[in-house]
C-alpha cells in the first residue's frame, strides 16, 4: 500500500495544537481578540476645515464614536455638506496625508490630534499628494 492511503490506520497528522491543549499564551491571544472586538464607546472631536474652493461648514466641531472607520466621517461630511456619492470630496487628516477609509478615528485621533482634536481637510480637488 502507498503511504497515505486511508489504509494507514496507524498514522495521524500532527496538529500544533488542539482545542482541548489551550497554553496561557493561547488563551491571553484570546484574550486580547475579545479586547480588541469590543465597541469604544467613548467620543472623539473632529474638527473639519474647508480647503481651497470647498463650501465652509456652519459648525466645524463635532464628536464622533472613536471605534468608527474613517469611512463613516467621510459618509457624515458627505451628508452634512449635501454632496452626492458621485461628487469628488478628498479629505486629508492635518494639511498632510489622506487616510484610509478603513483606518479606526481612536487609531488617526491617538496618533495626529492636535489641541484636542482631530482635524479633517477636506475639498472639491486633490489638494496634496
Amino acid at each position: 500500500m502507498a503511504s497515505g492511503s486511508p489504509d494507514d490506520s496507524g498514522r495521524q497528522a500532527a496538529l500544533p495544537w488542539t482545542p482541548g491543549d489551550v497554553s496561557e499564551s493561547a488563551t491571553e491571544a484570546l484574550q486580547a481578540l475579545d479586547t480588541y472586538k469590543k465597541k469604544d464607546p467613548s467620543k472623539v472631536v473632529v474638527r473639519f476645515k474647508a480647503v481651497g474652493n470647498a463650501p465652509i461648514m456652519r459648525q466645524n466641531f463635532y464628536k464622533i464614536t472613536a471605534s468608527n472607520r474613517f469611512q463613516a466621517v467621510i459618509q457624515f461630511l458627505r451628508k452634512e455638506l449635501g454632496w452626492k456619492a458621485g461628487d469628488p470630496l478628498f479629505t486629508y487628516i492635518n494639511l498632510a496625508f489622506s487616510p484610509a477609509p478603513d483606518d479606526t478615528v481612536s487609531n488617526l485621533y491617538k496618533s495626529f490630534a492636535t489641541e484636542g482634536h482631530l482635524i479633517v481637510n477636506y475639498s472639491t480637488t486633490a489638494a496634496w499628494g
